[in-house]
């Protein structure tokens, strides 16, 4: 699949990176943002694949702030670093911050009009519709054993109908945790790359050092 194309990450300069985010911050409304980044970043861009976007939306739902703005900074920080994350977490804010200062002024003549009130309701359903598809589409991949839906289901009921967002964090995350343990086997494979990753970083920094000495000797005879 298309989304599924990158394995690793591109190199981005970090004016591209300010620019989308800044772009995506600027055109996206409420909820949306996280539609929209995901249209941005894996479909057009194709800078993360599926599984790298979903994980980035994951902690940045799991941690304090906004989701939008956590995102940003994660996927800026694997893309280009700190560097990176700085610079998507202000293009992302940047254009919020701009349009809320100006329509705070312009609120408090116009919220009374009946026009600028239909307006409003227009683009939260848009906002609606767009966190729906992306829910899908994501909800599709995310959703795969039958534990999935008891973590689901109630994390619906708590946030949804009695507007509570702490108990999914402080009860459900460490139950779908348990859940989704990896198995011995997938640790075993993981820790061997691992190693294997750090054996090659320790032989590159030894052949550093042996050249670094050799120079260093034959610039002193």
């Amino acid at each position: 699949m298309k989304e599924d194309a990158p394995a690793h990450a591109p190199n981005v300069s970090l004016a591209k990176l300010f620019g989308v985010f800044l772009y995506v911050g600027g055109t996206s409304f409420g909820g949306s943002v996280i539609a929209y980044l995901r249209d941005h970043l894996v479909s057009r861009q194709e800078w993360l694949d599926e599984d790298q976007f979903l994980a980035a939306a994951e902690i940045g739902q799991t941690v304090p702030g906004l989701i939008s703005t956590n995102a940003a900074v994660i996927i800026g920080g694997h893309l280009r670093g700190a560097a990176g994350a700085i610079a998507a977490a202000v293009g992302m804010t940047l254009p919020g911050a701009i349009f809320v200062f100006i329509l705070g002024l312009m609120y408090a003549q116009f919220k009374s009009n009946p026009e600028v009130g239909a307006v409003l309701s227009g683009v939260g359903a848009a906002a609606v519709g767009l966190i729906l598809a992306t829910t899908l589409q994501m909800g599709a991949r995310e959703i795969k054993k039958w534990q999935d839906w008891i973590i689901l289901i109630p994390a619906f009921v708590v946030v949804g109908i009695y507007h509570i967002s702490l108990v999914p964090v402080a009860v459900l995350v460490p139950i779908a945790i348990q859940f989704n343990r990896p198995e011995a086997k997938e640790l075993a494979a993981y820790h061997a790359q691992q190693a294997s990753y750090h054996a090659q970083l320790a032989e590159h920094h030894e052949e550093v050092a042996a050249r670094h000495a050799a120079a260093t000797a034959e610039s002193s005879s």
